[in-house]
């Protein structure tokens, strides 16, 4: 799991964006809406990054459709200090 966040957050152009999303959904849950008026990215940017979040098992989602929100799965939990020193690397 370790080298997956390391490839997602940080290997790939998108890492900055994935990171700042992570760390939001980690404060609290959100809906992809939520996020992107939060962070300031377009909704579709927002949306693909968590598709590709939820492809890893970083994030989850819970509840249907437009109204469901985000949250780090449990087992990217397990690995939180690693994510921790990833953004604090990305910083």
């Amino acid at each position: 799991m370790e080298s997956v966040l390391w490839y997602v957050l940080t290997g790939t152009r998108g890492g900055k964006n994935r990171v700042r999303i992570l760390r939001t959904v980690a404060e609290r849950p959100r809906n992809a809406n939520q996020l992107a008026e939060e962070l300031e990215l377009d909704y579709k940017t927002v949306r693909h990054h968590l598709d590709v979040l939820m492809d890893n098992d970083i994030v989850e989602r819970s509840g249907e459709e437009y109204g469901a929100v985000y949250l780090p799965t449990d087992r990217v939990r397990q690995y939180w200090d690693t994510v921790e020193e990833i953004m604090a690397e990305v910083e």
